[in-house]
This record gives structure tokens, C-alpha cells and sequence, in this order.
């Protein structure tokens, strides 16, 4: 991956930036040009965020929130795709959505783009939730600047998306739900897929910018995409509608039984009291080519390619603050657990046990009490434990591992999580692999950085639980190491006598 904005020498047609690119449609859709072999530009708030790029893929750095960047960032672009919004935050996000499209949108006159494209939320009338209101903002804010093609969605089906993710863990978790008014809401469903094709399409600038509504030839209620999605997995579900299950009570639910924390359950349960169905044909008309499939083929899709989605909602989430590479600076008033064991296989081999932790391989001891730690976690509004892992075996900088994020990685060398669940401080969880004589050591360190006098209460009242667990891990990750593992080749560089 080439880190400069500058174009392929022998590129052809538009050139393209993305952002958003980490995201879930984003990185559909850079996977989608780069299958193609054409080249794009990624916009990234930080280095090293992209992972497994094409060699056709650039990347420059810049934030929408700094408009000192953009320019740069824009320099040159023909067609930029505006692929981010602030659903994850918190504060006032309207005011951050509508400054960051402002920005965008003045850099790219400045740069002569020619057109952005623009992926919005589906909905009409006056009482739109806070997060549609703040979509259909957005892209008033980019088409008062510059031509805009603004297509707006409504439920996005595909494996790894958000909300289908979350449709997908409650029918498989609960035979019987106790379900909001919400599910009663009709929506228009539409394939990631098909949104991809849009996206794509929209290149040709032939094409009028405008608004865009788009959706699947099916509309339902949620309960219907539910029981349909249920069915799908040969599931009998039934779900009992209850009126009374306010908002707050409806997104602490959703974040104990699904993957998503109750923050942007909260806003993503607002925005279901608004009907998100098509009441435009004006994409049928200008792109006749794209037939959007149903949502019983689009579901089946989805669930074919559950257990690998190519992305995930949460790669561009962080419940806890914006996202942070190691600095090297020393923690302030850090407390340390640091542990060693030695095993008689090489580092690869000592390695594989640790870069597969977490998700479907659990936590290699006491996993009764990292289940309750995630429970306690989603409780308080956290992203509790049910992200999973985008891969069961790979890992890169910047993917969520259960209730951590990867803060920093070397394959068969080191690997740091840095905590994402709700705590008075700061922690992270580090192994770090080196040769020896006779084989490998692994080094597994747990660091915690207390925030005021609870963040000290809290970690003199776990210590003993700590004890425990990281005793037990590191000597499960040793005994699958040396079970599993080879042993050193003969010769092997350690340190010698």
C-alpha cells in the first residue's frame, strides 16, 4: 500500500477517493474496485488503518474535522465518495456531522472535484429521528457546495452489517421476544450488494446528481424481516409486541442480547419509529441496469457469509474514545501485571495460540467471569463482549476483539489489546514473543492506568480475580502452544553461551 496521495502513472478514467474506507460500505466498496483493478485514494485519520490493500490502493491522511488536510487530501480527485458520519460519538454529533460535510464540501470546490457521492439514511416527514435528520443534513450540506449524488438507504442486509447483525443475533438468541412498537415500522430492505452497485454506477458522471432512494423490490415490517431471517436459519420464533418498551429500555435490551453497544443501539432504535421506504422511482430511471435483489435472496447471502464478512460495522467503531496507536509513553501511575513462561516450540508456534484469542476461541481461562465482565459491560451502556472477532485467526491494527481493540501488532511477535469496555482508567493486554536457546518466551503483561481514586478501588478489588485469570491464561496459551507447536529447528537464533 502505497502511503501518498499521488495517481498511478498509468491509471484511466476518474480519479477516486474514498473515505470512510475502514467502514462497513466503504471497505465494500473499495474491495469492489479493487477486484476490478482500478485505482482509488483512500482518505485515513491514521496511519496503518487499511489493512490487506490492493497495490492499485494509495492513501493520504487527513480528517474531515480539520479542514487544514483536506485540500491535500483533495488535490487532483475527479470523484470523491463521502462514506462517514458520527452515529458512534458522542456529544453533539449533528453539529460534527454538518461541520465535517462543510469542510469536505469546500475543500473539494477548492480542488475542482467534480462530483461526491454520498451514502444517506432513508426517511420522510418533519419527525425524523436525531441520526436521519442528521444524515439528510449531511447531504444538504455537501449539495449547497458542490454536485452531490445523495443515495439514501434504509436497512442495509449483508453479512457484518449493523443492523443486520443485530437482527441476526436476536432470532438466534431468543426464542421469544418481547419486542417494541418499532417492530411493526415498514422498511424497504436492500442488499450491501446492490447499494455497492449504486455506489459504483454513480461514477459515470453522465448521470444527473440528485437524491437517490433506494431499496429492494420487497417492503415489510422488521417483524417480517425478523421471522423471515429466522426461517432462513430453520429457526421457530415468536415475537410478542409490547408499546409501552420505551427507546432507552429497547436499546439497553438490544445491547445485552446483540452485538451492538446500547450508545448506538439508542440511536439506531430511534431511527426504526421512522417508515424507510422508496417513494421515488428517479433511481429506477437513471440506473435501469441495477435490479435490486429481494430481501429472502439478500438474507440468504448474508447468513452464507456470516462466519467471514469482508467487513464489519464495528472496524470503524470505538465505544470509548477516538482510536490511538501505542505512543511509547510511559503510563501515568501504572499498575502492572507482568508474567513469563518459557516453551520448548518455536515463536510462530508459541504465537498462534495468542493471535487467535478471543471471539469463538473465548479467553483460555475463566471464561465464566469474562462473560460477566461483558454482561456488567453492556449493563452500563458498554460494548459488552458480543463484537466478536472479524477473523478467527487473522488480526491487524485497529480490529475489535471482543470488549478490546488491536493496539498494536507483530505477526509471531507481539500483540497488544487496549480495553474498550467501561472502566475508571485505562488498561491494556499485551503478549510479546522472543527466541531463546531452547525454544520461546512468552511475556504476558496487563497494563491499568487508574482515573481518580475509584480507578485505585477498582483495581485493588479485582487484583485477586486478576491473579487468577492471567495465571490461568498464560498457562492455557502455553500448553496449546506446546500441544500444537513445533519445536525449534536446530540451529535456531537465541541466544547463545
Amino acid at each position: 500500500m502505497d502511503a501518498t496521495p499521488d495517481r498511478p502513472a498509468d491509471a484511466e478514467g476518474p480519479r477516486i477517493l474514498i473515505t470512510g474506507a475502514t467502514g462497513y460500505v466503504g471497505g465494500r466498496l473499495l474491495r469492489s474496485f479493487e477486484a476490478d483493478g482500478i485505482p482509488v485514494v483512500c482518505m485515513l485519520r491514521r496511519p496503518r488503518a487499511l489493512r490487506h490493500a490492493a497495490p492499485t490502493t494509495s492513501t493520504v491522511i487527513a480528517d474531515v474535522l480539520e479542514p487544514e488536510r483536506l485540500n491535500e487530501a483533495l488535490r487532483g480527485v475527479d470523484v470523491a465518495y463521502y462514506l462517514v458520519h458520527s452515529m458512534g460519538s458522542k456529544g453533539n454529533f449533528r453539529d460534527d456531522d454538518r461541520r465535517a460535510a462543510a469542510n469536505f464540501a469546500r475543500a473539494a470546490v477548492q480542488q475542482g472535484v467534480d462530483r461526491v457521492i454520498y451514502l444517506g439514511g432513508l426517511g420522510h416527514g418533519d419527525d425524523l429521528s436525531d441520526h436521519l435528520a442528521s444524515r439528510h443534513q449531511t447531504g444538504a450540506e455537501l449539495a449547497a457546495r458542490i454536485p452531490t449524488t445523495e443515495f439514501r438507504a434504509g436497512i442495509i442486509i449483508g453479512s457484518g452489517s449493523l443492523s443486520f447483525e443485530s437482527i441476526s443475533a436476536l432470532v438466534q438468541r431468543l426464542p421469544v421476544m418481547i419486542a417494541p412498537r418499532w417492530v411493526a415500522t415498514r422498511t424497504q430492505p436492500i442488499a450491501i450488494d446492490d447499494v455497492i452497485a449504486y455506489l459504483r454506477a454513480a461514477v459515470d458522471l453522465t448521470r444527473p446528481a440528485g437524491v437517490y432512494e433506494i431499496g429492494g423490490p420487497d417492503v415489510m415490517t422488521y417483524r417480517t424481516l425478523m421471522l423471515e431471517t429466522a426461517r432462513q436459519q430453520g429457526l421457530r420464533r415468536r415475537i410478542i409486541g409490547v408499546p409501552l418498551l420505551t427507546p432507552h429500555l429497547s436499546s439497553l435490551w438490544l445491547g445485552l442480547v446483540t452485538p451492538v453497544y446500547a450508545r448506538v443501539a439508542k440511536k439506531m432504535i430511534d431511527g426504526l419509529r421512522n417508515e424507510t421506504v422508496v417513494n421515488s422511482n428517479a433511481a429506477r430511471d437513471a440506473f435501469p441496469e441495477i435490479a435490486p435483489m429481494s430481501a429472502e435472496v439478500a438474507i440468504g447471502r448474508a447468513l452464507a457469509d456470516g462466519d467471514a464478512p469482508p467487513t464489519r460495522w464495528s472496524d470503524a467503531f470505538s465505544s470509548y474514545r477516538p482510536f490511538r496507536t501505542g505512543s511509547g509513553r510511559p503510563l501515568r501511575r501504572q499498575r502492572v501485571d507482568s508474567r513469563i513462561v518459557e516453551v520448548s516450540v518455536d515463536p510462530a508456534s508459541a504465537f498462534a495460540p495468542i493471535q487467535r484469542i478471543g471471539g469463538s476461541s473465548g479467553w483460555y481461562a475463566g471464561d465464566f467471569l469474562w462473560s460477566l465482565r461483558g454482561l456488567v459491560d453492556s449493563l452500563v451502556g458498554g460494548v459488552g463482549l458480543r463484537r466478536g472477532r472479524h477473523n478467527p485467526v487473522e488480526l491487524a491494527i485497529g480490529d475489535t476483539v471482543d470488549f478490546w481493540r488491536v493496539d498494536a501488532f507483530e505477526q509471531d511477535r507481539l500483540l497488544r489489546l487496549r480495553a474498550e469496555m467501561r472502566l475508571p482508567g485505562r488498561a491494556w493486554l499485551q503478549w510479546r514473543v522472543e527466541p531463546t536457546a531452547t525454544g520461546a518466551m512468552i511475556r504476558q503483561t496487563a497494563f491499568y492506568e487508574p482515573s481518580g481514586l475509584f480507578g485505585h478501588l477498582y483495581w485493588i478489588a479485582v487484583s485477586p480475580l486478576h491473579t487468577h485469570i492471567f495465571r490461568g491464561m498464560l498457562r492455557s496459551i502455553a500448553n496449546q502452544a506446546e500441544d500444537q507447536g513445533s519445536p525449534p529447528a536446530t540451529g535456531w537464533g537465541g541466544p547463545t553461551t
